[in-house]
Order: structure tokens, then C-alpha cells, then sequence
């Protein structure tokens, strides 16, 4: 499977995993914003934006993979690995199935523990309503959740943008990665087990991945910070990039530094 991919920057190369039920198109404030120090590397992962689905069962582990032969195809060994919500749990099965490869690691509101009875239960609905009428559901359901209450009432073109992000996200994929995500395990033993370090971000307003599962990462990982990021909920990258490049900017050049350049 070769994803479609968006690369742009030079030095330390830093790839980003988008959040769903968007695509690669959410990291343009990253891909312009730190390509002075960075090389960005924003796939979409598989049935999203330009990227196949094809006919695996649904996985997690599986959109690692396809991660990892991105890499080859950039002729990357070692990268920071990052991601927003959906992406932020396949950066983890990446860490658990790729761990030599990991620099570094971003996980922006996302979490460690795997889904509920009820979540699993929810995402199956969602994934058969989808199959069934389109992403319709996605609109009322899903968006609602995706920002904060500030981006909600006084950023209408930055929710705007994350509306059409979400109405533009192919049913197919969106019913293959709700069930790749009721699939997924707990991952805390994961980043216990982490040997590189971690920035944990989180949006203050975030109501799906809070606060206190972005301290229950930091707590579970070795090496590991946190940013917190005002004003912004569960897509903190769109809503606040210039405070998100920030947080990842000071971690690449501090915590990463001559290290990973010289594996670039």
C-alpha cells in the first residue's frame, strides 16, 4: 500500500499523522510553519485524501505498516513519529511494531487505552450508518466534538474548514478506521517501553481526549513532557497551529538536537 504523501522542509524528518475522519490536508499550518526546522512528512493514511484503502481487514497495526513504507519510500531510517487522535494511536502501534525507527514521539490528544464495550459498540454504528447513508452522521455527531468552544464561537472559518474536511472523507474509509480503532489494544505497556522521547499535547478544551489522558500518558512514559494548548480542543493543530508548531519545534531542536539530524 503507497500512501499519498505531502512532504515539505529539510532537517530533523518529522512525520504527522492526521486525525479522523480528515486527511494530510489538516497539517498545512505544520507543513508551512515548521519547515524551517524540520523535514514534514504528512501521509494520508489508507482511504483517506489520495491514499487506496485496499482490501486488508481493518487495523491499526496495519496503518503502521503503511507508515513504515513511507519512510523507505522517503528514504528515511528514523523519524519522530506524531499524531492527532486517530493518528496519534497508530503512531503507538508504530512505536510497539517499529521501534527502532522512532526519533521521537508526538502524541496530540489522543489516548492509551483501548475502547470501552459502549465505544466499540458506537463506533460500529457509526461505521454501518456511514456504509449505509453516507457521512452525514459524521457531521452530526462527529464534528460537534472536533473543536473547542472558542474555535466553535468566534473561529467560524477555522470550523468551517474542519466541516469540510469531514464531509469530504470517503464512507468506505471511515467505516474501515472506526473498526481499526474499536480493534486497537491498550498501549500503555507500549510507552512504558518507549526508548526515545515524547511530547504528550493536548487541547485545553478537549472533551474526547482530556487533559487527564494526555497526564496518563506523561505518567506512562519514560521520558516524556507535556503542552497544554489554550483555547483549542481536539484538533489543537488547526485550531492553535501557531502554538503547535511551537511546542513541536522546541522539542525537535531541544530533545532531538546534532542526534537525529545525523540519522536524517
Amino acid at each position: 500500500m503507497q500512501l499519498y504523501t505531502r512532504s515539505t522542509g529539510t532537517g530533523v524528518p518529522v512525520v504527522l499523522l492526521h486525525a479522523f475522519p480528515l486527511s494530510s490536508a489538516m497539517w498545512l499550518a505544520q507543513r508551512e510553519g515548521l519547515a524551517a526546522t524540520c523535514r514534514v512528512i504528512t501521509p494520508d493514511l489508507r482511504g483517506f485524501g489520495g491514499s487506496q484503502l485496499g482490501d486488508d481487514e481493518p487495523s491499526i497495526d496495519l496503518m503502521a505498516d503503511d507508515v513504515a513504507a513511507v519512510l523507505d519510500s522517503e528514504g528515511v531510517e528514523r523519524a519522530v513519529i506524531g499524531g492527532q487522535s486517530m493518528g496519534g494511536y497508530v503512531t503507538m502501534a508504530f512505536c510497539r511494531r517499529h521501534p527502532d525507527r522512532v526519533a521521537g514521539v508526538v502524541l496530540a490528544d489522543t489516548k492509551a487505552g483501548q475502547d470501552t464495550d459502549q465505544a466499540r459498540q458506537n463506533r460500529e454504528r457509526i461505521a454501518r450508518q456511514v456504509e449505509a447513508d453516507g457521512t452525514g452522521v459524521l457531521i452530526e455527531e462527529v464534528l460537534p466534538g472536533l473543536v473547542g468552544t472558542t474555535t466553535r464561537e468566534r473561529r467560524a472559518m477555522v470550523y468551517g474548514r474542519v466541516r469540510g474536511l469531514v464531509q469530504s472523507a470517503p464512507p468506505g474509509a471511515v467505516a474501515w478506521a472506526q473498526r481499526a480503532m474499536a480493534g486497537r489494544p491498550d498501549s500503555f505497556d507500549t510507552l512504558g517501553a518507549l526508548k526515545a522521547p515524547a511530547l504528550v499535547i493536548v487541547g485545553a478544551e478537549d472533551r474526547l481526549t482530556t487533559c487527564d489522558d494526555a497526564e496518563e500518558m506523561l505518567r506512562a512514559l519514560p521520558e516524556g513532557q507535556l503542552t497544554i494548548i489554550e483555547r483549542a480542543g481536539h484538533l489543537s493543530a488547526v485550531e492553535q497551529p501557531e502554538a503547535f508548531n511551537a511546542a513541536v519545534a522546541a522539542f525537535v531542536s531541544s530533545e532531538l538536537g546534532e542526534a537525529a539530524r545525523s540519522h536524517g
